[in-house]
């Protein structure tokens, strides 16, 4: 994984979703988004969780042990979170708009609509700034929106309910998964 190719095609996605979708789209290269850039995040916010850990604390067992939780539970949670967005995104797209798409191409839209949430769980990781980083997810609204317009293609009455519905199941899995993650790691301690 060449982390430099990540690192600018994150910030060509934040700083122009527009632009960034039209080069996905015209690139056409569905297979290689899980190695090359939604398994690196994933490492990296487990990383960060992990090392977040440790600010203002003490380097007992007992903070080793939260942070490798803590680790676990982000990474399990993005990785969960974005297969299950991608399969509820699919079946979603096939029900209520209509739209049969490959697997591929919902990945690649759910893997760059994530993006938001990626860079924001590493800074999130690393200050103490959760709320506004919460906030700042409704950015992923806009990058879905023009992904659903610039790359899905879905037809333009459709744009603005699917954009809606398509962020909500982007951000809901991952933070589903890791509630359910972290409710059982607390009962089998």
């Amino acid at each position: 994984m060449n982390y430099k190719d990540l690192l600018s095609r994150t910030l060509f996605i934040l700083s122009s979703p527009s632009k960034a979708w039209e080069q996905i789209s015209a690139e056409g290269d569905t297979k290689s988004v899980l190695p090359n850039f939604v398994y690196p995040f994933i490492g990296l916010c487990g990383v960060s969780e992990f090392i977040g850990t440790f600010f203002g604390k003490e380097f007992i067992p007992d903070v080793f042990q939260v942070a490798l939780t803590h680790c676990c539970a982000v990474a399990v949670a993005l990785f969960g979170g974005f297969f299950l967005s991608s399969y509820l995104i699919d079946k979603m797209l096939q029900k209520w708009f209509g739209t049969t798409l490959s697997k591929d191409m919902v990945s690649v839209f759910v893997a760059y609509s994530m993006t938001v949430k990626f860079v924001l769980d590493i800074l999130s990781s690393l200050l103490s700034l959760k709320l506004l980083l919460v906030i700042l997810q409704i950015y992923t609204l806009f990058v879905a929106f023009e992904g659903t317009r610039r790359f899905l293609k879905i037809s333009e009455d459709k744009v603005t309910l699917f954009t809606l519905v398509a962020t909500v199941v982007i951000l809901l899995c991952p933070s589903l998964i890791e509630f359910v993650f972290n409710k059982l790691s607390v009962t089998l301690r």
